[in-house]
């Protein structure tokens, strides 16, 4: 925990020198491997979640999503991969978008790790926090969410890691996810730069990043948009995304 509150205190001296420094992203080393972390206020008032164009076809990447923000006067600041999809990008569970249900919730076991039990889901609130709730525990709150997106397995569990994971686990990918702070007030994405396997990937989540709660969006695919950084990654088309939007303050 001590290198990531290093990390943010240059991001922060940083932020104090120039104008507009979000993101807050830095590329941080956890047990010798490396890691790119995203942190925002958790009730940021630009956390969103995209995935359809206003021509009714998958943004599918962050330089369409990006245009799109900036024709309407916004800056896409950051983004990520937010969930697993079918081959035509549709949400493979549970889709919210700026209070429109696009897919509805899966709680049954399945193969893959979408069907990992427990998993969850990632939601913003009507007043604009952002959650993390393990599936079951989202469905008996059926929350009135602004936005969601559902994926799996779950990381991390009110601190605890997901019971499947294995420290010595042999599959290691490339793989992102968020994360909730204990004090429920910051929200975390981080993506690894290395192929690494889920007990890893869950711990830096918990015992780094300081997560009691953090689910996973997706391995292969995984791409990460954070321009302070000079980070704009390509690949196949995405599904659901995760984007932090700023808006000019007229005055």
């Amino acid at each position: 925990m001590r290198r990531i509150a290093f990390a943010l205190i240059i991001v922060a001296f940083l932020a104090g020198c120039r104008e507009e420094a979000e993101p807050s992203c830095a590329a941080i080393r956890f047990e010798d491997q490396p890691f790119t972390v995203c942190h925002f206020d958790a009730g940021d008032p630009g956390l969103a979640l995209f995935h359809t164009h206003p021509d009714g076809a998958p943004y599918g990447d962050f330089d369409r999503l990006a245009e799109e923000v900036s024709s309407t006067g916004g800056t896409l600041v950051f983004a990520m991969n937010a969930g697993m999809y079918h081959e035509d990008r549709r949400p493979v569970g549970l889709y919210v978008e700026d209070g429109e249900q696009a897919a509805g919730l899966v709680t049954r076991a399945g193969p893959g790790n979408f069907g990992m039990l427990p998993n969850g889901v990632f939601w913003i609130d009507e007043n604009g926090a952002a959650h993390i709730s393990e599936t079951l525990a989202y469905e008996e709150v059926s929350p009135a969410a602004r936005y969601a997106s559902q994926s799996g397995p779950m990381l991390v569990i009110g601190g605890a890691l997901h019971p499947s994971f294995n420290e010595d686990g042999t599959s290691r990918k490339r793989r992102n996810g968020a994360g909730i702070s204990a004090d429920g007030r910051t929200v975390w994405f981080a993506i690894s730069d290395a192929p690494v396997n889920f007990h890893t990937f869950a711990r830096l989540f918990r015992d780094e990043l300081g997560t009691s709660d953090a689910l996973y969006f997706d391995g292969v695919v995984s791409r990460l948009y954070a321009p302070e950084l000079a980070r704009d990654d390509g690949g196949a088309d995405m599904g659901p995304i995760v984007g932090v939007v700023r808006r000019s303050v007229t005055k």
